[in-house]
């Protein structure tokens, strides 16, 4: 297995720049993993896929504001922060750009509309990956002076932020969407639960990763970052329960997915207990999954450790056809793309 194994040419045309309206509208394909066979629908008709005592698992975090512009003290100079994570009272884990000017005790001004003075943040430490640990001089003041973050191949400003929200988003903490989620709306969901569908929220704050592709040749030298997540008792219940009268468990996105594998891997089967902490499980093919049985997820940046976890599920020989198919019929890809039932 190599990581060039996971990489494929993308149209840029075909790179989703705005979300479609209703969310719910974006096209769906429906891949089913027994023969491969593929069908082509509209994401509220994922219904028709869904049945009676089905659990569908949803990642509730939302997305913080998390972009903070600021200058250097000491020159002046445009700096541009990302805050990935909190390490501890005013102190962060963040990207930084220019990340090379930026080293172990440059101070940068940060100042927002009517205020007297500037936040500051210090670079105390160089992290992995380029990455800059910042002590800020008042977390406080993060929530109003930054704003919410769009992946880079995004290049066309949102005119409504909350559309990079899933609409059931309740804990901050991510840095990117989960955007399996976004083609969901309220409608949608009270039409499932009238199904006999349970719906179940955990969280997964999205990190790094998620802008950042492999870059090492096996992949299994590549270190995923962190992510803090919580699977709740009563949630954590429902699945074990279902698990022991084999109703299907569908995870809304990868996020969902690599957070409920890691809850059991702290228990026997069918144990799945409630959980809290680091999750740092890299799923690539070989991986045999103990509670997921479908996926519904959006269509994956090449190289990324969400195509490896989306074909550790669904097989290469299942999901290098589908993203070829995908692609000759103009589905749209990433963030504010289409999406893809996994059965």
């Amino acid at each position: 297995m190599k990581t060039s194994d996971f990489d494929y040419y993308l149209p840029p045309e075909l790179i989703a720049q705005t979300p479609v309206e209703p969310r719910s509208r974006s096209r769906l394909m429906v891949l089913d993993r027994s023969d491969g066979s593929l069908e082509h629908r509209r994401f509220f008709e994922v219904t028709e896929y869904l049945k009676e005592g089905d659990v569908l698992v949803f990642n509730n975090s939302l997305v913080m504001p998390a972009r903070i512009r600021g200058k250097k003290a000491e020159s002046g100079g445009k700096v541009e922060i990302l805050l990935l994570r909190r390490l501890g009272p005013n102190t962060w884990e963040t990207l930084v750009k220019p990340g090379k000017r930026v080293r172990k005790g440059t101070v940068i001004e940060i100042s927002g509309e009517g205020q007297d003075t500037a936040n500051t943040a210090e670079a105390i430490e160089s992290g992995e990956g380029g990455t800059r640990i910042l002590r800020f001089s008042d977390e406080s003041h993060l929530q109003e002076l930054g704003e919410i973050p769009l992946p880079p191949y995004i290049r066309v400003p949102l005119e409504v932020p909350e559309r990079y929200q899933t609409i059931y988003a309740d804990t901050a903490g991510s840095v990117a969407a989960p955007t399996a989620g976004l083609h969901f709306t309220k409608e949608l969901i009270e039409k499932i639960k009238t199904m006999g569908v349970r719906c179940l929220f955990t969280t997964l704050h999205i990190g790094l990763d998620t802008f950042r592709p492999v870059r090492e040749e096996d992949p299994k030298e590549h270190t995923i970052h962190r992510e803090w997540g919580v699977l709740r008792e009563e949630a954590a219940g429902e699945l074990a329960r279902a698990k022991m009268e084999k109703r299907r468990i569908i995870c809304v996105g990868t996020t969902s997915v690599r957070l409920v594998e890691a809850a059991s891997h702290t228990a026997g089967q069918y144990e799945i207990q409630p959980f809290e902490g680091w999750v740092d499980l890299f799923i690539l093919p070989g991986y045999r999954f103990k509670v997921v049985d479908a996926m519904i997820t959006n269509f994956h940046l090449p190289r990324s450790t969400l195509l490896m976890l989306v074909t550790a599920f669904a097989g290469q020989d299942n999901i290098k056809p589908a993203y070829q198919e995908a692609i000759s019929r103009r589905y749209l890809f990433y963030s504010f793309g289409d999406a893809m039932l996994v059965l």
